[in-house]
């Protein structure tokens, strides 16, 4: 029996690595010969360093750059291919989990992410400067369209008064004038590949705003307020660089943070688990597996517009390979496109109806408990 196990993280209470080892401890338990494969997956968000550093090899580096609320901190990004690509996720200095406590969309900034580009694009470990830089875009504290990361790499934002200014959520609707003839000339010979998980136009009921910034701590009001920011920011962008973001799919990801890659620094967006799914070689992984295990620590509606588990579902119809979902939480009434789409069977994995703040503190031993009892399963089907 060969498993390809390929979770995604378990935001807040599980890494994939750590969901890859207790899958692979409960199904040796039940198949002590069993083959058992590990690719812990992100899109673009928590982990996605980790990821491409397991399934590429290279080496992390450690940068000081600015958090959510400028705060200086610790933070940083991978090398690849010998030192040629870096890897970087926004999520390590402008992530919701390092906002929690004081969550503020309104004054939250991604300026740090400009930060750790610029170290990228500087001489590295490897003796060379990266020519290709993967950015993951996801699970952000932000709403600022981008602009605190185009901030740092010099693109210089103008209020009405002719003061430059880092603009933030709460502040875009104060964006006069932008130049970005200044910004590092370094990207003229770099490319940009930014890892979206979602398709979310930049503004509007499905929008930036309207979609993720309740989960950012914003308010009715302040969601409107940062959507009418979000609209300003892009007839800005229009008139002074010449390029439409309002409706391009992904270009609400991370706050707007996907428009911004694409006005500011000229990135292609791409799907942020195809990118995985390519760099792990999934089709040869796939061929060898009898059965693939993914999950995600909630499965609904959003996880079908290109998340982790409909990612790898989709890409595993070509192989006929049954593909289980182990989750936190799934909305039924949201999953029937799921299985046109290759994924076979979600579990969730809460033993009893608990408040999310109290079982993510069981969910390594809830997790358990579902796979072993998956593996049981299985091993009466071959009967």
């Amino acid at each position: 029996m060969h498993f390809l196990f390929m979770p995604d993280s378990f935001k807040g209470s599980l890494s994939a690595t750590q969901i890859c080892q207790i899958l692979q401890d409960c199904a040796q338990r039940i198949f002590p010969d069993a083959v058992c494969s590990r690719i812990p997956i992100a899109d673009g968000g928590e982990g996605t360093v980790d990821c491409f550093l397991q399934v590429s090899g290279g080496v992390r580096v450690k940068v000081r750059a600015a958090g959510p609320l400028m705060e200086p901190q610790e933070s940083f990004y991978g090398l690849i291919h010998d030192g040629r690509t870096a890897v970087i996720e926004m999520a390590a200095c402008a992530g919701l989990p390092l906002a929690e406590g004081h969550k503020d969309p309104a004054r939250a900034t991604t300026y740090g992410v400009g930060e750790l580009i610029s170290a990228a694009l500087s001489p590295n470990l490897k003796g060379r400067e990266a020519d290709h830089i993967i950015l993951g875009l996801g699970g952000s504290a932000t709403t600022d369209g981008g602009c605190g990361m185009a901030a740092a790499l010099g693109v210089r934002f103008y209020n009405a008064a002719g003061e430059t200014f880092v603009p933030t959520g709460g502040t875009l609707k104060d964006i006069a004038r932008i130049d970005a003839s200044a910004i590092d000339p370094r990207f003229k010979q770099v490319r940009i590949t930014a890892m979206c998980d979602i398709d979310n136009p930049l503004y509007g009921p499905d929008g930036a705003a309207y979609v993720f910034g309740p989960q950012k701590g914003a308010d009715p009001a302040l969601v409107k307020e940062l959507d009418a920011g979000l609209q300003h920011l892009a007839a800005v962008i229009l008139r002074d660089l010449k390029l439409d973001v309002s409706q391009v799919p992904g270009a609400g990801a991370a706050g707007g943070m996907g428009a911004g890659c694409l006005a500011f620094l000229g990135a292609q967006l791409q799907s942020g688990i195809d990118t995985v799914l390519e760099a792990a070689d999934f089709e040869h992984a796939a061929e060898l597996a009898d059965y693939i295990i993914t999950g995600e620590g909630r499965i609904d509606g959003q996880s079908l517009q290109g998340k982790a588990v409909i990612g790898i579902a989709r890409r595993a119809q070509a192989f006929g390979k049954p593909v289980i979902a182990l989750v936190g939480g799934a909305v039924d009434s949201e999953l029937a496109p799921a299985w046109e789409q290759g994924l076979t069977a979600v579990f969730t994995i809460n033993r009893l109806p608990q408040d999310l703040a109290l079982s993510k503190a069981h969910s390594a031993e809830n997790l358990a408990a579902a796979a072993e009892n998956l593996f049981r399963l299985i091993k009466a089907a071959q009967k």
